[in-house]
């Protein structure tokens, strides 16, 4: 069987891009990369906030029903070591742990049982609790599934940020007297970033 050279490079089999081809298909790439990467960079971060402050609810829920179901006290408090509560520092980022608070002080002592341990948040992420009641420091919640604090009726505020520091693209998280969690926008808050 003989083939004909002739007819197998011009019938089109054998053509590649041309140099001018080229250029501008990766001309044409760079500027769609360019355009999307930003826009990327936004929706991860976005979602790492997103992510963060279901971690942080997660673990409130966890406390609340885990008081309900045992029967006692179970606090979660900011830590920086994954067994220690540390009140020196302003916010959450730290970490936190949820423990059975068998003596009511919100401090985990030797013997109390240590239920969850949370790591740091990101780089740059900070959540803070409003001052007006002690999320600042602490969540305790009791066997009946109610918070500790009073807050004259109302609820406890706490808001995620990150290394944005705007109001707009943060979480806010609520904690009702009687316990149930709830996430708002940021820019519902009461609380602003940086605070």
């Amino acid at each position: 069987m003989a083939y004909n050279v002739e007819n197998y490079t011009t019938s089109g089999y054998g053509r590649g891009f041309t140099l001018i081809e080229l250029v501008v298909t990766l001309a044409i790439g760079a500027v769609l990369l360019t355009m999307a990467v930003p826009t990327f960079t936004l929706t991860i971060k976005n979602n790492r906030v997103t992510a963060q402050t279901n971690d942080f609810v997660t673990s409130l829920n966890l406390a609340r029903s885990e008081a309900i179901k045992r029967g006692a006290r179970v606090t979660v408090c900011k830590s920086a070591d994954g067994s220690t509560c540390d009140t020196s520092t302003t916010g959450w980022e730290q970490g936190w742990i949820v423990f059975v608070d068998s003596n009511a002080d919100q401090v985990h002592d030797g013997g109390e049982t240590l239920l969850l341990t949370a790591g740091a948040l990101n780089t740059g992420a900070t959540l803070t609790g409003d001052s007006a009641s002690n999320v600042k420091n602490y969540i305790s919640y009791r066997s009946s599934g109610k918070t500790t604090f009073p807050v004259n009726g109302g609820e406890a505020e706490l808001i995620l940020c990150d290394d944005r520091n705007d109001k707009s693209v943060a979480k806010g998280i609520t904690v009702s007297p009687t316990g149930r969690v709830s996430t708002i926008l940021g820019s519902n808050s009461s609380l602003s970033c940086g605070s």
